[in-house]
């Protein structure tokens, strides 16, 4: 049982080509009924940066568990799944959500955030057999538009051998660095931010391994432009987007909605928060996931 999960979940995983993919589902009470197998399945992304994990969605997933079973993933290299060393790519992540999801008994709807957002919109339109709905948080490919967000620290510097590890260590290792991190950029008001969201960050930052996946991320190995697909997405998809949210900004959003209003249902703006609604004001992500699942 993971320390920072709701009680009545518990850790299951699935196998992907690049390792088993640990996601938290209904494993007692008071959710675990005898019919819970065969309820509708609801599968949670988190976003990318350093200790991201399943934590991120456990303030707003349990309110989905008596209608749903509920799936929240760690993605490859992050939070309790396998963490294999290598160079990840675009591709790692296309392959691996989908051989997930291909195991959940598709078509599904999907909840999911920033990076991996814009993930699942590519993998979408690739394969939109897999999906029933999208609902989608800041969705983004970090270089949308052909407009990189900006950096925090040079290319150079972070593609350094030793002294990229160097910088994992002090950025996302230890507890002022995580704390700083989630309230200057993630959050809008940072007293939002609580001790066990910071420890939860570090458990997972702190993972043999876990530098490699947020490398990849920080070195923009993982970017692209997210305008080139959203006109191709057929699933129907409703977007909330933080009015605050940093790098990723509401007008980007707004932008790239109106690149498919067929399939883009909603574009719901929430004030007060940043880049993470979902673990800053749960309660009104709560509401409006409810409103279009």
């Amino acid at each position: 049982m993971n320390q920072f999960q709701p009680p009545g979940f518990g850790k299951q995983a699935i196998a992907t080509s690049l390792g088993s993919m640990t996601y938290y589902t209904q494993v007692a009470a008071p959710w675990l009924s005898s019919s819970s197998h065969e309820l509708p399945r609801l599968v949670f992304l988190h976003c990318f940066g350093g200790g991201a994990s399943a934590y991120e969605w456990s303030k707003v997933y349990p309110a989905f568990a008596s209608e749903y079973q509920i799936l929240a993933a760690d993605l490859i290299g992050w939070g309790e799944s396998a963490h294999p060393v290598r160079e990840y790519q675009i591709a790692d992540y296309l392959t691996t959500i989908a051989e997930f999801i291909q195991a959940c008994h598709p078509p599904i709807k999907v909840v999911a955030s920033s990076l991996t957002a814009a993930l699942v919109i590519r993998l979408a339109v690739q394969r939109p057999e897999l999906f029933q709905s999208l609902l989608l948080i800041c969705p983004s490919g970090f270089d949308d538009f052909g407009e990189g967000v900006g950096r925090r620290l040079p290319l150079q510097l972070i593609s350094t051998p030793l002294l990229d590890r160097l910088i994992y260590a002090i950025g996302a290792e230890n507890e002022v660095s995580v704390r700083n991190f989630l309230q200057q950029f993630l959050f809008a008001k940072p007293e939002r931010v609580t001790p066990e969201m910071v420890a939860a960050y570090l458990t997972s930052a702190q993972k043999p391994n876990a530098e490699y996946a947020a490398l990849a991320f920080l070195k923009a190995n993982l970017y692209f432009d997210l305008a080139l697909y959203v006109p191709q997405l057929t699933v129907p998809t409703a977007i909330l987007w933080g009015e605050q949210a940093q790098f990723t900004k509401i007008g980007l959003g707004r932008r790239l909605a109106k690149l498919n209003p067929r399939s883009i249902i909603a574009f719901e703006a929430i004030a007060h928060a940043g880049v993470l609604p979902h673990l800053e004001t749960p309660e009104i992500a709560i509401g409006l996931l409810q409103k279009y699942l």
